[in-house]
């Protein structure tokens, strides 16, 4: 039995766009497993599976059933150390740790107040109200004017970004000259926006943006099977 992955999608089912279940996606490719993709709606996530949790993405592997990213990750290299590590060590797993709150805390957070509305346009009616009603309590404004003014605040992700334009100068990967978990735990954020929102975040030729092309190149194009906004 492949492993089954289930991921958030809008009306759209071809277009997945969870940024921690593209971390998923990209591990398992990395650790060349075989698994199958299972898209759903925000309003029809908390059923899959209610005792592991109500967020994707969720992993099912025989008789495994991980709600939670990095639970996921760190699963996928312990029970598989046969296969091309994620971490390159314990070392580096504590690195991914530190990169993971780092775009969570950070970019993420200044991300979704970039491309928030457009998330919404992006949903089918059922989740558009779930949406709506629940990011406009969680920021005390409506969408709109959350995403407002989006072009003046753009700078500020730059800033966020900088120790990492920084250091892609130097080398092709977050992980040295090939991909780990420290590059899918970003990529997939930038894959979120890539694919929810067409406001563009990176200046495609700048070393994040050619870096996020290399990513989107891994696995034989798998970063470009879904298609941008």
């Amino acid at each position: 039995m492949s492993i089954v992955l289930y991921e958030l999608c809008g009306a759209d089912a071809g277009r997945p766009f969870s940024p921690y279940a593209w971390r998923i996606r990209m591990a398992l490719k990395h650790k060349g497993l075989d698994f199958e993709c299972r898209p759903k709606p925000f309003t029809e996530i908390p059923a899959i599976a209610p005792d592991a949790g109500k967020t994707v993405p969720i992993l099912v592997d025989g008789e495994r059933t991980i709600c939670d990213s990095w639970a996921i990750a760190t699963y996928l290299e312990d029970a598989y150390p046969d296969r091309p590590s994620l971490f390159a060590g314990e070392g580096g797993r504590a690195a991914a740790k530190l990169i993971e709150g780092w775009v969570n805390a950070s970019i993420s957070s200044l991300i979704v107040r970039l491309i928030i509305k457009d998330i919404w346009d992006v949903l089918g009616p059922a989740d558009q109200a779930y949406f709506r009603q629940t990011r406009e309590a969680r920021f005390g404004m409506t969408l709109e004017e959350v995403q407002a003014g989006r072009e003046e605040r753009l700078a500020e992700l730059a800033t966020a970004l900088l120790p990492l334009h920084l250091m892609l100068k130097s080398q092709p990967f977050i992980g040295g000259n090939a991909p780990l978990h420290t590059d899918y735990l970003l990529f997939g954020t930038l894959q979120w926006a890539r694919i929810a929102s067409p406001f563009q975040l990176v200046d495609p030729g700048s070393p994040i943006g050619q870096w996020r092309e290399r990513c989107l190149d891994l696995f034989d194009g798998f970063g470009r099977s879904v298609p941008a906004a």
